[in-house]
């Protein structure tokens, strides 16, 4: 399998990104309501939705930035603040405990509140358990004066609804291929972007980063060339299938492949497929190898 390339780039996490591209219209509309709070009062939750690595965070810590301005407080809560009920950090990647959100809470009732806005961030809200949602959802009821939540959600269906409905919903729509270009420029310099990678992030220039770090590209296209080779054989499916099992984030691939060649009909067999991979095969390219070939035969 090709090589990670994790050294060879350097992707800003988004509170240190100051490069963001889109979503201007979203960004106009915050800015001006902020402009006009003595006026009408700034709505207090925001919630800013869409898929992953469009930029959503980026704009959450801009708009953030803007608000407290070094002056107020700044409260983050996502998985790299996340802690167990001891106060360690929690490790498991999977949900945002209850008592992160605890400590948040704690924390900020001993600020010294010093008279600038208060901004609480939470990157995602869909990844908050149900306790820690129950007990955002306690603030979101009163919201403090002068205190501003920036929600961030990849799937609105796994929001509370009752969080959504105390929330200004701003949908973020994929970034276009114009866009997505001049991310590559910024961040992958000098580096040649196909277009069928581009196709492949599907607005999301987060699935370029991490398609660039795992090879996943690379992958990508051979598997697409693989797919059009009359003349490949069980051994040359088995090679790449071992490579796309390899990285577990790449199984999702094979689906866009199937998107690639227009096979509607067989994308429900291979999403079930895929799920079984996890759950029934112990070893992940049998299952991988078994939908590759599904689809040559549909070619």
């Amino acid at each position: 399998m090709a090589p990670k390339k994790t050294s060879s780039y350097n992707f800003p996490a988004p509170i240190d990104n100051e490069q963001l591209v889109g979503h201007r219209a979203i960004r106009r509309t915050f800015d001006d309501a902020w402009a006009r709070r003595n006026e009408y009062p700034l709505h207090p939750v925001w919630m800013l939705a869409g898929a992953r690595g469009i930029g959503k965070a980026t704009l959450a810590y801009q708009i953030a930035q803007k608000v407290y301005g070094n002056i107020g407080d700044f409260f983050i809560i996502d998985m790299a603040h996340n802690i167990d009920k001891d106060g360690k950090p929690k490790t498991d990647g999977k949900v945002i405990s209850v008592y992160t959100v605890r400590a948040m809470i704690e924390k900020m009732q001993l600020s010294s509140f010093s008279g600038g806005w208060r901004v609480i961030l939470i990157d995602s809200v869909d990844e908050l358990n149900a306790a820690a949602s129950n007990a955002i959802l306690k603030l979101l009821e009163e919201p403090p004066a002068n205190t501003l939540f920036l929600l961030v959600a990849h799937q609105l269906a796994n929001v509370l609804p009752t969080i959504r409905s105390r929330s200004r919903v701003e949908k973020m729509t994929p970034l276009n291929i114009s866009e997505l270009r001049d991310l590559c420029a910024t961040f992958l310099p000098g580096e040649e972007i196909s277009s069928a990678t581009l196709r492949l992030a599907n607005g999301s220039f987060g699935k370029i980063a991490n398609l660039k770090i795992t090879g996943g590209d690379d992958i990508y296209e051979s598997l697409l060339e693989l797919l059009e080779d009359q003349r490949a054989n069980s051994a040359d499916i088995m090679r790449i299938a071992k490579k796309i099992a390899a990285e577990p984030p790449l199984h999702g691939i094979l689906l866009d492949a199937i998107a690639h060649f227009g096979l509607a009909d067989l994308y429900p067999t291979a999403t079930r497929d895929l799920a079984n991979i996890r759950e029934v095969y112990l070893e992940p390219e049998i299952g991988i190898f078994k939908i590759i070939t599904d689809i040559k035969k549909c070619l």
